[in-house]
Parts: structure tokens; sequence; C-alpha cells
């Protein structure tokens, strides 16, 4: 167990104008053998922090850490962080048998051919499959089987962290479930430290701790799975809760048609994210639709969000998240 954090982490893609800040400062931390749920909508830089973490895009700025010690992703070397992709087939070399794909990934100090033989055969057993299956090839196995092989073969390179990134959202809804309870028992057994990222906060709910939310490359809101849950402070985190409906809790029925307008708007254009709030323009308590809001224009609420609840990166998070009835 290792604790994975995230300190000021910013990516970026292209020069000049058409730079793209795809992370922008974030701060995370993946505690040691807990489950931090990352969840946004596509685009908001979820897959990006994930692909930053284990080496395959640079960061601009910034640290990320493994029991505060910067990580270094060296050729040739045991990967202390291993991530599970979203199409199982994709990220299976095809013309490899299933056994060969999850020995590759297996610490050559490990042992010989024969250890290795032997951990293909455990490692199946973990995720639920046969061992005769090492002999068969990913075109040959169904989704969900072929996901969990991937989870098998990240496993397989002992790693202290694990990061999976939409792992569910290739798989049929009847896959997913198990696909997700596998995953927590695997959590639990083996005291994983987990990054595990959704769009779906539904899917996130189930397998976290923590939930941290991400919009147009910021963190915006983060902390316990229950409390943030049960009491939302940021008015996206709300709007991704009121998508996903869950048994006792209430939406928004006939909501007023200017709010709704603005709840319904279209994400930001990344290259030119706005100023101040970058929530603002879909905000349904912001200063398209309350009066007297003026600071959601202009300044930056993720450089006070360190003394709101949840690290809330929300200007009117404390007061008017809970006094404003959005039904009304």
């Amino acid at each position: 167990m290792s604790e994975l954090r995230f300190d000021q982490v910013t990516v970026r893609f292209g020069t000049g104008r058409n730079v793209l800040t795809a992370v922008d400062d974030v701060e995370l931390t993946v505690p040691s053998g807990q489950v931090v749920g990352l969840v946004g909508e596509s685009g908001s830089g979820k897959s990006t922090l994930a692909r930053a973490a284990v080496g395959l895009t640079e960061q601009a700025s910034g640290q990320i850490l493994l029991d505060g010690v910067p990580l270094r992703h060296s050729a040739g070397q045991r990967r202390p962080l291993q991530m599970v992709f979203q199409d199982p087939y994709s990220s299976l070399d095809p013309r490899m048998t299933v056994g060969d794909s999850i020995a590759e990934a297996v610490p050559r100090s490990a042992g010989g051919a024969k250890h290795r033989r032997q951990e293909v055969a455990r490692l199946l057993g973990l995720v639920g499959l046969d061992a005769d299956r090492a002999a068969a090839y990913p075109g040959a196995l169904s989704g969900g089987q072929r996901q969990r092989v991937a989870i098998a073969r990240a496993l397989a390179g002992q790693p202290d962290v694990i990061i999976a990134d939409e792992i569910t959202s290739a798989l049929d809804v009847s896959i997913q479930g198990t696909v997700l309870n596998l995953v927590r028992e695997l959590q639990r057994e083996l005291h994983l430290s987990m990054l595990f990222i959704s769009h779906n906060l539904a899917v996130v709910r189930y397998v976290s701790d923590f939930i941290a939310v991400m919009y147009l490359g910021r963190i915006v809101e983060v902390g316990p799975a229950r409390d943030v849950l049960t009491d939302p402070q940021h008015p996206y985190t709300k709007e991704l809760l009121a998508a996903a409906p869950q048994r006792g809790t209430t939406s928004l029925s006939e909501p007023d048609p200017a709010l709704q307008a603005v709840a319904d708007a279209e994400p930001a254009d990344p290259h030119h994210p706005p100023a101040g709030c970058r929530f603002h323009p879909r905000c349904p308590i912001g200063p398209l639709v309350l009066p007297g809001r003026e600071d959601c224009l202009t300044i930056d609420p993720t450089t006070e969000a360190s003394r709101r609840r949840h690290r809330t990166a929300c200007h009117h998070a404390a007061g008017a998240l809970q006094t404003v009835d959005l039904s009304q």
C-alpha cells in the first residue's frame, strides 16, 4: 500500500494560441489502501491526469509523488503504478495468448518460467477465470473476460497503486456490475491503493472511499464519498448526482426553464476556458441566473478552495447552495 499524490500538476498540449491546458494545477491525494473515485464528464481531464501518473503523458509542471518521493519512469524497472484501460481489447495484444500477456508483466526478478506460469494461473484465479484460459487469445474472450485479464495483467506487475480508467464504460450493462464487484473485492483483499476514474457517479460511488469531481481540468470538489454524496457543495456535483438518481434521493421536477437552460448548456471550449469560475456559464446558481454574483465572472474560486467544505471551488458553496431552492 502506498500514497499517491498529485502536487499542483499541470498538463498542456500544443503551443502558442493552440495550447490546451488539459489538467490545471491539480492537487489530489490517493491515501494508502483507499479508493479515490475521480468523476467528471468527457473532456474534463481525468484520463490525461491518469496518463501523466503512469508516464504516458508529460506534465508541464508540478510533481506526482509516491509516498512522498517523486515518481520516475525508467525503462526496465518495476512500475509502481499500473493502469487498466477503458477498452480491454485494444489494451491486450491480439497476437499473444492471455497467459503470455500476463506473464510479460510479471517482474523477471520474481523467478523463472515455471514461477511465471504458476503466477499466471494464480492471477487468473484471482480475477475469477479458469487457469486454462491462459492458452486463449483475447479475441476468443468476451468483453468482461478481457477486462478481467487486463486487471490480472496490471496486478502481475505487483504495483503499489492501480489506476482504473473508465474500465466499465466499454462493457455491457449486464457485465458492469460483475466487474465492479470484482474490483471492490480485490481492493479489499489486497488492500490496494486505487484511483478509479469514471464519468458515471453511480459507478464511482459504488467502489470509492473518497470522491473527487473534475471540471475543465480542475478539481472542484473532493471529500469522503459519503459526505460528498449526502452533502454535495458544488453545483456541478449536484448536477452529476441528479443525473445518477438513486433510492432515497430527490431529483428536480419541472425546474425553472431559465435554470434548466443554463444547466443544459454545453461545456466551455477547453482551449479558451471562462475567466473566474469555469462553471459559471452553466451554473444554475451563478451570475447568469442570480444577480449580484459578479465575483463568479472574474475571481477564480480554486484559490480559496482549501478553506471550504470539501475543498469546493465555488464562491457561494457555503451559503447560497443551501438556501436557494432550484425548484422554484
